[in-house]
């Protein structure tokens, strides 16, 4: 909301000489956040003044234009010319070339002399063109900064101004006015008019205000206007779309007449631009007053109106000259020709007023914030009227806005009012608050006296009554925010100064420290980040074909998953079931912006319903604790939810530097980054070649518990799909249930006390099939090499010259040390040969 200092001078104490940021302090204290200046005089400067074209002689040029040669002058005949400047006349009369044809000797016009500043920090200067010494411009109004008008030069008298030549320009145009902007809350809809503004600063200062309401004499009643019918049959949740409807006739006005130069002003400040008469004077009675106003023209009305639903399908075209297909939510505006209005949004381009409007019938009317909303969302059409209708209007000053619009139609428009008019509708029930003598105090955290209670909600505009050990508290109509006892505590305190309220800093209560689960899975992210991967937040949002992709590892099998209600896009609308689709869509919007090599992860929650059928039948009622049977109901509906863990990686493991040589990530990291989630965890994680459709064929693990249940996948990912989504080829991906890796974890890892005797190492190289896994050779070698053994590790895979055909050569490392003596090489030897003896006996190995 803008606010024009000027404007808000005629309802408050403001000072004269108060800036914008004056204000904007002011209202910060009542909870108003200040959002910017607008000052046209720091883009405009100078002496600009009103002058009178004494003569124009056209001068055609060889180029093929013709240009005048004007005198104008500065001051009026005999007095003495006080303007000064390098360039400007003595006399009082100054010599100007200009090319625009519009005006003519004896047109009073904006000159700009040497030595101003307009807007685009265009300076003005004297010199020498087509001939002449040109010491000053006649300006226009997009050189002003006024208007978008470039047809020609600003010629006053056409926009109703007869001012004395040499009068400052700048306070003429009133461009030496300026506007606080500040962000209104959607709790405060009275805050987007100058009515509420000024009673706001009021409340900040202490200073008296006016209400310009109280300043316009609307009669009590109306009767015998415009035919008016309310024919809501289909309200949003009961309540009617229309509930007050307000219409008052003027006729014989001139639609031509200019608006008058302060209302234009004014409205530019605030953030509007001037179209017509009629329709500036609605627009500025809705931001004086708050009411959305519109204006018809009535030689264009055919029968009454009716505010009703409209039919589906039923279209409109609207004051943008667009035509909209309205949905059967749509309360509309209505005559016996059919829709003439978006009720609350926008009105119909069939009823509008124009040059040639005489009579004008004036609507102000209040609606249903819900509908409005509705209907400015669906039609993705925000205006400055469903802006006030959306978030809340005072019911109370309909009939004020339009006596407010018909005065001035009559004063400025020349029109003559219809003594009678309509106002039909159901005033609301006003809303009573007990608000507890003590508990504001108790709220707030400071002692306020039943007096400064009183007389706080009474500023405000509230009626208190005392009622027993309550105050009884009916808010005044422009606060629809207002409804409960805590809400009037917080008004009390933000009138009586957030800066008295004492700071109290709470007792942080004891606590137990962090879960279980939560310990484990910081854990895991914290190591994850420490091995140089990057933390993700995914949607998740996923298609059908992603979740069966990648929620399951058989083709074909079937992975129930959630569809949702109300996605954001049919596309992604399902609830996810791996975190790889995420992880993929996140690589490739990197990939789009240039970064290509990257190892990113996430923690995260996945869906995986039983498929039996979810939620509940019924939804417990607000403003009550559901009991704890419904409470369960309600956890019964939900799908298991478990943590997983996913990462890609694409691209490369480094930068490209000198000295440094990076390598492709390949299927090792992915793997050996899964383990890392293992080891963190204490959980031993069993390898085995794996199988998954998301997955390379033979470059694919499944890892597994001791126990034997699969707990994810690691791998590269299947070429097909790679160059199906368009990711780099070789992109390497892991996957971890992780909710079952924190229960398999032990409670307490305990760490083996580390032995001060040396190590004694031996190599084995077994002879085996090629199709056997490795991990299972290393398994037994390590159960039978018994408690000597410290460490085995798999160090090298042969097959070709001297190993037969469907036979491969695995070499292990092999650390034994003793926790309490120095072993001899025939311990670690004979501890070796139990290993390889289990080997061969499982296995079938046979020792190189």
């Amino acid at each position: 909301m803008r606010i024009p200092l000027s404007w808000l001078r005629e309802y408050t104490q403001l000072p004269a000489d108060a800036t914008a940021e004056d204000l904007m302090a002011d209202l910060v204290k009542v909870g108003l956040e200040e959002e910017a200046v607008h000052r046209p005089s720091d883009s405009i400067s100078g002496p600009i003044v009103v002058g009178q074209v004494l003569s124009a002689i056209k001068e055609p040029q060889s180029n093929g234009k013709t240009i005048n040669w004007c005198q104008v002058r500065l001051v009026p005949e005999g007095q003495e010319q006080t303007l000064t400047g390098k360039g400007i006349e003595p006399s009082g009369v100054q010599g100007i070339v200009c090319g625009a044809h519009n005006f003519a000797p004896g047109d009073k016009v904006v000159v700009t002399l040497p030595g101003a500043t307009l807007p685009g920090d265009f300076h003005i200067a004297a010199r020498k063109t087509y001939g002449h010494v040109s010491a000053g411009m006649i300006a226009s109004v997009r050189e002003l900064g006024i208007g978008d008008d470039h047809d020609g030069i600003l010629v006053l008298s056409r926009i109703g101004l007869d001012p004395e030549v040499g009068t400052d320009a700048l306070e003429l145009l009133g461009l030496k006015d300026e506007a606080a902007e500040i962000n209104v809350t959607p709790d405060r809809a009275y805050c987007f008019s100058i009515r509420g503004i000024a009673r706001e600063y009021s409340h900040a200062t202490g200073t008296e205000f006016t209400d310009p309401a109280t300043l316009v004499k609307a009669p009590q009643a109306l009767e015998g206007g415009y035919g008016v019918v309310l024919d809501d049959r289909a309200p949003i949740y009961g309540v009617p779309g229309c509930d007050r409807f307000v219409a008052r006739t003027v006729r014989g006005i001139d639609a031509t007449t200019p608006t008058p130069q302060w209302m234009v002003a004014r409205l530019r400040l605030a953030g509007v631009r001037s179209i017509s008469l009629p329709v500036d004077i609605s627009n500025y009675v809705m931001f004086e007053l708050g009411q959305p106003i519109h204006n018809y023209d009535l030689d264009r009305l055919t029968g009454p109106i009716t505010v009703r639903r409209a039919a589906a399908g039923e279209k409109i075209t609207t004051l943008d000259d667009k035509v909209r297909t309205l949905d059967a939510e749509d309360l509309l505006i209505t005559d016996e020709s059919g829709p003439i209005g978006i009720a609350g949004v926008m009105g119909g381009a069939s009823t509008e007023c124009s040059e040639t409007t005489v009579n004008v019938l004036v609507e102000a009317a209040h609606f249903d914030p819900v509908s409005i909303a509705r209907s400015r969302r669906r039609h993705r059409l925000p205006s400055e009227a469903s802006k006030r209708f959306e978030r809340g209007v005072d019911w109370n000053v309909a009939n004020v806005a339009a006596q407010r619009v018909v005065d001035l139609l009559v004063e400025l428009g020349g029109g003559v009012a219809d003594e009678g008019g309509t106002d039909v509708g159901t005033p609301p029930t006003p809303v009573q608050i007990d608000l507890p003598v003590g508990f504001a105090s108790e709220r707030i955290g400071m002692e306020f006296s039943d007096e400064l209670i009183t007389r706080t909600l009474g500023d405000l505009g509230s009626q208190v009554e005392r009622a027993g050990a309550d105050f009884r508290v009916t808010p005044p109509s422009w606060r629809n925010d207002l409804e409960t006892k805590e809400d009037l505590s917080e008004e009390i305190a933000r009138l009586v100064g957030y800066e008295k309220i004492p700071s109290t800093l709470p007792v942080a209560p004891p606590g137990r420290g962090f879960t279980r689960r939560q310990q484990q899975r910081r854990r895991v992210v914290q190591a994850l980040a420490d091995a140089g991967l990057t933390e993700i937040l995914a949607y998740p949002f996923a298609t059908e074909a992603e979740n069966e992709t990648f929620g399951v590892a058989e083709e074909g099998a079937p992975r129930p998953a959630i569809r949702l209600a109300n996605p954001l896009s049919e596309e992604h609308g399902w609830l996810r079931t791996s975190l790889l689709p995420g992880l993929i869509e996140t690589a490739k919007r990197n990939h789009g912006r240039g970064f290509r090599d990257l190892a990113l992860y996430e923690a995260g929650l996945v869906f995986l319903p039983d498929g039996e059928a979810l939620g509940t039948a019924t939804i417990p009622p607000l403003g009550a604790r559901p009991s704890d049977e419904v409470l369960d109901s309600l956890y019964d509906g939900l799908p298991d939810q478990p943590l997983h863990i996913g990462a890609v990686f694409t691209g490369k493991d480094s930068p490209e530097s000198p000295g440094n040589d990076p390598r492709l990530w390949d299927w090792v990291d992915a793997l050996d980054a899964a383990r890392l989630v293992g080891d963190v965890l204490g959980v031993e994680l069993v390898v085995a070649q794996g199988s998954h459709q998301a997955f390379h064929p033979g470059r694919a693990a499944q890892l597994s518990l001791r126990s034997g249940e699969v707990v994810g996948y690691a791998g590269e990912l299947h070429p097909k799909l790679l160059a199906r989504l368009d990711m780099p080829a070789r992109s390497v991906a892991f996957e971890l249930d992780a909710e079952t890796m924190f229960e398999a974890a032990a409670d307490v890892v305990v760490a083996k006390p580390l032995s001060t005797f040396p190590v004694a190492t031996q190599d084995v190289a077994l002879i085996v099939d090629a199709k056997l896994p490795a991990d299972a050779v290393l398994g037994a070698l390590r159960e039978g090499a018994g408690e000597l053994l410290e460490e085995v590790h798999l160090f090298d895979v042969y097959t070709g010259k001297g190993i037969d055909e469907g036979k491969k050569s695995l070499a292990f490392g092999l650390r034994f040390r003793a926790d309490d003596r120095t072993l001899t090489a025939d311990e670690a030897s004979e501890a070796r040969a139990a290993a390889v003896a289990l080997a061969a006996e499982r296995f079938g190995a046979v020792q190189r």
